[in-house]
């Protein structure tokens, strides 16, 4: 089942009124349900745009983004903000989390952004931080926490509302190498699962854990690997 198609995609961002940048320039992409999908570049090749709109964080120049089954593209702020809450789970490269909140409090976030009852809501944050392999740690804060279990926490943060799709963006680029391997095995039991994953890198290393690589170049898709 294809959970998002990007259809001849183009974003201008525009700079001045004489200077106009093609960030996007006709992506054509199917994510399908259970995907694991890299997205690969040199800078400027258009990733990090290509993530912004898959993730509903901006809306495309032209084309099409249908995700679940919703043209999306031309949405509202406000409907693109509640389609990106419900249906979209982001792991950042700097984590994101709530200093002053702890491990479980950070995860519980997102849930109680979605009006769950505060018992259910520690029930489901207190099993997501488990899921991620928190173990003890759920009630420190960040500052008292590796950045590993940082971005663990940002993990299990990014599945609270059950997405449809979890895009994280050089997820292990503040890590050191052991670390991010600890991440990388977490997110390859994550696909086992089933679950759909994109992740945006500049390490092959990290490609090659994929099931799937994107190359984007000049704003364009170059290839795909299965």
């Amino acid at each position: 089942m294809s959970l998002a198609r990007l259809i001849d995609l183009t974003k201008t961002y525009r700079m001045s009124a004489e200077v106009t940048v093609e960030a996007l320039r006709g992506v054509n992409l199917t994510v399908e349900e259970g995907d694991y999908l890299a997205v690969m570049g040199p800078s400027g090749s258009g990733k990090s745009t290509l993530l912004n709109l898959i993730g509903c964080l901006d809306r495309p120049s032209g084309g099409r983004y249908v995700l679940g089954g919703e043209d999306v593209s031309r949405l509202s702020d406000s409907a693109l903000s509640e389609v990106r809450g419900r249906r979209i789970g982001f792991v950042f490269q700097s984590f994101n989390l709530i200093p002053q909140l702890t491990a479980l409090d950070n995860i519980e976030v997102p849930l109680f952004y979605q009006g769950m009852h505060r018992r259910q809501r520690r029930r489901r944050a207190a099993h997501l931080a488990d899921s991620v392999g928190l173990g003890g740690r759920a009630r420190h804060r960040p500052t008292e926490l590796s950045g590993g279990e940082q971005q663990r926490v940002a993990i299990a943060r990014a599945l609270a509302n059950d997405p449809l799709i979890l895009l994280a963006d050089e997820p292990t680029g503040n890590l050191d190498s052991r670390t991010g391997s600890d991440i990388l095995d977490l997110f390859d039991a994550l696909a086992d699962r089933g679950r759909t994953l994109i992740v945006v890198t500049h390490d092959p290393q990290v490609g090659e854990r994929t099931h799937r690589v994107v190359r984007m170049a000049d704003g364009k898709v170059a290839g795909g690997e299965g």
